[in-house]
């Protein structure tokens, strides 16, 4: 079966790059991109993508607010957030939207697969350095 997936990110070169890369990827195939939060609802709704990589910091309505409008819309639908941003706020943030992971951009391509492929197979998935909130507290 093939993962369809849905970039939304404002940066036109960093979802041709994504693209690109994911295309080639047997079984994964990106059916739609969208540049702002905005067209972001409106693709996901017209192309219902197994799998959406969205960056938290788009223009016209923010990830978080665009995941919690997705997921009330469509709760099936996988939310892999994609951001330059560690901090705990916008994770606790993207995670209590209803995102199934967290990847922070400048990871390796391989692990951008692996996020996609784990939040497809309805399991959640953090890159390393990203503390899970549900975690205990270590130390």
């Amino acid at each position: 079966m093939t993962i369809r997936i849905l970039l939304a990110d404002y940066h036109a070169s960093m979802r041709e790059s994504l693209r690109a890369l994911i295309d080639r990827q047997p079984g994964m195939e990106v059916v739609a991109e969208a540049e702002n939060g905005r067209t972001l609802l409106q693709l996901s709704g017209n192309f219902k993508p197994d799998v959406v990589v969205m960056d938290i910091n788009m223009p016209d309505l923010k990830g978080i607010d665009a995941a919690r409008r997705m997921i009330s819309e469509a709760p099936g639908m996988k939310l892999l957030a994609l951001s330059m941003y560690s901090n705990q706020e916008f994770v606790d943030g993207m995670l209590n939207a209803g995102a199934c992971g967290y990847l922070l951009k400048d990871r390796a391509f391989e692990e951008l697969i692996r996020a996609i492929q784990t939040v497809a197979d309805d399991r959640i998935y953090l890159c390393p350095g990203i503390q899970d909130p549900d975690a205990p507290e270590s130390g």
